[in-house]
């Protein structure tokens, strides 16, 4: 539910010290993406930027932001409905992709909204006032990639207590960043003469206020306070002498004093409505019994008492933070009983009126758990959708015990653990919570205790699975099928959600045994084949195919990936549909049918409907540059490397493992070796420690590759080795077939050597019979037959015609844009591949090969 008066500009009083030097600082900040205005409280951050709104020409956009806006989807919700306000119509496509809940990546809905602001014709101003409470880093990394690419009609105005959590040294280098502090905000000594003149019945000297403005160092509420406190003096001279001192002890002194002065009615008042974070009177009577509550909220008003109208009607309203942070304070220490008395009225009068994530709130600061989680279990299906990170910050703070019977709960806290990648934690919960739903047998009924079990073995399985047990896994899925032959639903949580480079989606970039996923997976495809609506069967499914594949079992593979193609259950989830086209197009290419390959990338693209459509469309994008280099078609390779935005000196990480793989891959075929072999070596370093033994091998291969290219024959074959020694427990084929002829004369280049001249003593070797295996599959019947199969790239063959035009090796590096090092790479490889030593050699072998005329 949207609150409208937090999208309301705050109201100032009628009159206000006129303050032409802050205005024009502000409007400098229309020059600038982002401007700044940091101070702390009390300086009048929010009273200079809604006096400055009065006179912007600009559309202007405001949300007043608190702790429960520390959510990813509520956060950009309100940001979208404020420029609702301002621009009707405006975020239908970004509201539609925060409906369909969150995201591993905020990409598409920022650029989402980052299209919609490019459609805007006029300057818009949006404000965030409060920043401060906005912690989470996944809300910081996406308000940086908004202000990265934001439209130069569009400008941000945050208004924060703190410093920012975003890096701005960057933005304020670029002329980006405009920045409003404390010496802009606090009062000079004209503005103050203004002030007891002006906003005040005080007949002060100059002096006095001389005394006042430099006592407070300018600080707009230090001043307000005195203003209020003088008031009741006796003796001004005396309580001006009084105030000196650091701001702090000021402003308790200054509050004390101002509260103290209030009615005992008042007093009572002020502090059980302190707890709120909005009011109305309504509200205000409900949590203190009073029946006068719009009486009071006026006559606060009267006194200037730092409260702030919420809306045009004055019906909401808020304290001032100073004024609010200093009441509670007092009421948390001395009465404790009626602070969480406060709470919990003010909870049950918000549930009654519509508010139940506000009632939440106040239910756990009032230690009322039960009823808290009551509320979470009434909304837990649209929680878990929309607002996962409020839901986990509410269940981490409940203790155990008061959602101990409440098994959708736990299980949703588990899926966010697991989430998280807090597995030790979910591992915990997971052991602890099939002990207490196997003992509330009775409690419940046999539908809903079926229900509790079938979950919570599901999540057993998960568990199991992360510790690469497929034994257990497999013993725990029986369990499930036992209680819940229909599936859980955390099966299918998530699937139309990019994940990165998950564990669950591709189980061969996970499980290490091959032989045991064999078991596994053939065992539960039998099992779950025969559902008709269990969608959980394409992931087995696509796994069980890309099995089949790097075991060269090419008809096997294809049978079962049909399979999956032909399941209307999986079409929903992109996950799975783009986890199957990838297997299918790589049995087509082995297959020899190269058409139906690419057909497949291409048709699987126009079947995604999902929110995070463009970043799926970066991993069908990077493997069809995959299947470009196995169909020869290095310039398509080359495009994609151009357009994907990725660097070879980018941070390497798990989650963009698939396209750092392939960028490996194009780099290497369009000759930048250096680069690769850079690249290579950290992806190398990062999926060794994270034990991810598919990937690794493939980038082990990768690297003895681009080591030959570069002309370090002895350094390739024993990564080659490291590779085959890493792969042949598991029967890997495809991984070094699939690299063609190249891996054909390497093969035969290590059975070589592994015959004769051994390789580094530190090199783990592999069989002979299984290097012999990997060669009869590249259709090589012996090493003999290899000799004459030289293989010369595409590269190297226009240095051989360079050098048979007479270019030096400085005029080829020139020619083709390419290092003279990486010419003397190529050229030394050459010479490696005819067994020649020098360019006249090299050339007469090019022209017996055919390859020169």
């Amino acid at each position: 539910m949207i609150v409208s008066t937090k999208l309301h500009i705050p109201h100032g009083r009628n009159a206000l010290v006129s303050r032409p030097r802050l205005i024009r600082k502000l409007n400098e900040g229309m020059e600038a993406k982002l401007t700044l205005v940091s101070a702390q409280a009390g300086y009048g951050k929010t009273t200079a930027l809604s006096e400055w709104v009065k006179q912007c020409r600009a559309l202007v956009a405001w949300v007043s932001l608190d702790r429960q806006d520390n959510d990813w989807i509520r956060f950009w919700r309100y940001i979208t409905a404020s420029i609702q306000e301002k621009v009707p119509g405006f975020g239908k496509t970004v509201g539609s992709l925060l409906e369909k809940g969150p995201s591993v990546h905020f990409e598409p809905v920022i650029t989402a909204l980052l299209n919609e602001l490019n459609g805007l014709t006029s300057e818009l101003v949006i404000i965030l006032d409060d920043y401060q409470f906005i912690a989470l880093p996944t809300i910081h990394d996406s308000f940086i990639y908004l202000i990265e690419h934001l439209p130069s009609h569009i400008h941000l105005y945050i208004a924060s207590r703190a410093e920012l959590s975003i890096p701005t040294t960057r933005l304020l280098a670029k002329g980006e960043l405009h920045q409003i502090d404390m010496q802009d905000l606090r009062f000079q000594l004209d503005e103050g003469l203004v002030f007891f003149r002006d906003m005040t019945d005080l007949l002060l000297t100059k002096e006095q206020v001389t005394q006042l403005f430099h006592q407070t160092e300018g600080w707009i509420s230090g001043l307000q306070l005195a203003a209020i406190s003088l008031k009741r003096s006796d003796d001004i001279a005396k309580s001006i002498h009084q105030f000196s001192g650091q701001q702090h002890n000021i402003s308790d002194y200054l509050l004390e004093e101002v509260f103290q002065h209030q009615s005992e009615s008042m007093r009572n008042f002020l502090l059980e409505t302190s707890v709120l974070s909005r009011m109305n009177h309504s509200l205000c009577q409900f949590v203190t019994g009073q029946m006068n509550g719009q009486e009071q909220l006026e006559r606060l008003e009267q006194l200037n008492l730092f409260i702030i109208p919420l809306d045009d009607h004055r019906n909401w309203y808020r304290y001032h933070h100073l004024l609010s942070d200093f009441l509670q304070q007092i009421l948390s220490r001395s009465d404790p009983d009626k602070w969480r008395q406060a709470h919990i009225r003010a909870a049950n009068w918000l549930e009654d009126h519509g508010f139940d994530e506000e009632a939440v709130e106040h239910f756990l600061e009032g230690k009322q758990y039960d009823d808290a989680v009551r509320l979470i279990e009434k909304n837990l299906y649209t929680l878990m959708q929309s607002k996962s990170v409020t839901l986990n910050r509410w269940v981490s703070v409940l203790p155990e015990n008061s959602f101990a019977e409440k098994p959708m709960i736990e299980m949703f806290y588990i899926s966010v653990l697991l989430g998280v990648g807090e597995w030790e934690a979910a591992f915990r919960r997971v052991e602890q919570a099939e002990v207490r739903f196997q003992g509330m047998q009775g409690r419940l009924s046999d539908a809903q205790w079926n229900q509790a079990m079938g979950n919570i073995y599901f999540f057993c399985s998960i568990t199991s699975y992360l510790q690469k047990d497929l034994e257990r896994t497999s013993a725990y899925f029986e369990l499930v099928e036992r209680y819940m032959p229909e599936g859980s639903f955390f099966q299918t949580m998530g699937r139309n959600r990019y994940q990165g480079y998950d564990a669950f989606d591709d189980h061969l970039a996970f499980i290490n045994d091959l032989h045991a996923a064999d078991v596994f997976l053939s065992k539960w495809i039998h099992i779950f084949g025969g559902k008709e609506k269990y969608p959980f069967i394409g992931l087995l499914l696509a796994s069980y195919s890309k099995l089949l594949y790097e075991w060269n079992r090419l008809e096997e593979a294809d049978f079962y990936v049909s399979q999956a193609l032909s399941r209307k259950d999986v079409q929903p989830f992109a996950r799975l549909l783009i986890s199957i086209a990838i297997s299918a197009s790589r049995i087509q290419q082995a297959q020899g049918n190269a058409n139906r390959a690419s057909e497949l990338l291409a048709n699987v693209k126009s079947q995604i409907d999902s929110p995070d459509y463009e970043l799926f469309m970066l991993n069908i994008e990077a493997e069809q540059a995959c299947l470009s280099l196995r169909q020869g078609l290095v310039q398509d390779a080359n495009d994609w490397l151009q357009s994907c935005g990725l660097a070879h000196t980018d941070e390497v990480s798990l989650y963009r493992m698939i396209e750092h793989l392939t960028l490996a891959r194009v780099l290497v075929a369009c000759g930048r070796l250096e680069d690769a072999l850079y690249l290579l070596e950290r992806l190398d370093h990062l999926l060794h420690k994270e034990d991810r033994l598919r990937d690794r091998i493939k980038g082990l291969i990768l690297q003895s590759i681009t080591l030959m290219r570069l002309g370090q024959t002895e350094t390739a074959l024993n990564q080659l080795g490291n590779a085959l020694h890493l792969a042949e427990p598991e029967g890997y084929i495809r991984s070094f077939i699939d690299e063609g002829p190249m891996m054909a004369e390497m093969l035969s280049a290590y059975l070589e050597v592994q015959q004769g001249i051994l390789l580094s003593n530190n090199t783990p070797s592999a069989s002979l019979a299984y290097v012999k295996q990997l060669l009869l599959a590249l259709n090589v019947t012996s090493e003999d037959e290899l000799s004459f199969k030289i293989i010369v790239t595409e590269q190297e063959t226009k240095i051989l015609r360079l050098i048979a035009g007479g270019l030096s090796n400085k005029e080829i590096a020139h020619h083709l844009n390419i290092t003279g090092e990486t010419v003397k790479s190529h050229i030394k490889n050459l010479y490696r591949k005819f067994r020649v030593n020098n360019r006249v050699q090299a050339l007469q072998r090019a022209k017996d090969l055919k390859i020169l005329e």
